[in-house]
């Protein structure tokens, strides 16, 4: 499945597929003119970069409080760098940032080379750091349309550090029906036309439960892919989300991460049909702290 590209400019998506095809397999136009929407997903709708659980959020709300953790990374179409768009990404160290593998990938994105952490505004605010370096999990496979990402996670190591607060990885994942909360700066409409479309500047937050298995397509979830349902009708996080947070509260009532947008839960849905797929965090904790240690 392709990112969740979320489409920075809503106005340079015209080419890209329709919202009811799965954005998630960005595969751009110009292998086929069906990439250059993947492109456009991956570039214009890179903003939203998801390659498979929902595209922006869609019937979510303004963000309601600080999330000090949130990252913003803006990319542009591999093969086609007047398509702008933006991923999201999730603070778990002073100078490193969790996102979806799928937001780095050289195939469909091109990084602008910076970041924003915790800002409530995807252009400004918060602090702007430079990429350093990006590390791609090992086992990372798109999906292009036929089903899940696979170990669809990346590091960003930041090129100084930030004096905002990470967010803690979760030990584990609530079980199904536990509260969860996803944030992004997708779109907020997932009109069949894409010139329908909207992309905020204002984050965007909306609650969500751990889903059970069986509530996303066979095949989808799994101890390493959550999967996720809305607690609102009609919504669930569309193009531009790729990569950001799905949070839980501890027993402290502390926010900590437990999942990185990756694309949709079943194939060929719109973003508010659900439900959404998010790779699990505390699955990949081992790889996480070592490849942090080997790259600081």
């Amino acid at each position: 499945m392709d990112p969740f590209l979320l489409f920075a400019e809503a106005g340079r998506v015209a080419h890209a597929r329709p919202i009811g095809e799965p954005v998630f397999s960005l595969k751009s136009s110009r292998r086929t003119v069906a990439r250059t929407a993947a492109v456009v997903t991956a570039g214009a709708a890179c903003a939203a970069l998801m390659s498979g659980s929902a595209h922006a959020i869609v019937n979510g709300e303004d963000s309601t409080q600080s999330y000090p953790f949130m990252v913003s990374i803006p990319v542009a179409g591999a093969e086609d760098p007047t398509f702008k768009g933006v991923c999201g990404g999730t603070l778990i160290g002073s100078q490193w940032v969790l996102t979806a593998a799928h937001c780095v990938d050289p195939t469909l994105v091109t990084l602008d080379g910076t970041v924003r952490i915790g800002s409530a505004w995807k252009s400004s605010g918060g602090t702007v750091r430079n990429v350093a370096k990006t590390v791609t999990h090992p086992g990372y496979k798109n999906g292009e349309g036929s089903g899940p990402n696979r170990d669809d996670l990346a590091l960003v190591r930041l090129d100084r550090p930030v004096t905002e607060k990470p967010l803690r990885i979760a030990d584990k994942p609530g079980r199904p029906g536990t509260p969860t909360r996803l944030l992004g700066f997708g779109t907020t409409d997932d009109a069949p036309n894409p010139d329908g479309w909207v992309f905020p500047e204002r984050l965007q937050e909306l609650d969500t439960r751990r889903g059970a298995v069986s509530e996303c397509a066979p095949g989808y979830a799994d101890t390493t892919r959550l999967c996720t349902i809305s607690r609102v009708p009609k919504a669930m996080a569309c193009n531009g989300d790729s990569g950001g947070p799905q949070i839980q509260r501890d027993r402290k009532g502390r926010w900590e991460l437990i999942g990185v947008t990756t694309g949709p839960g079943a194939p060929g849905v719109r973003c508010s049909e659900g439900p959404g797929l998010y790779t699990s965090a505390p699955a990949y904790t081992g790889w996480i702290h070592k490849t942090m240690g080997r790259n600081g």
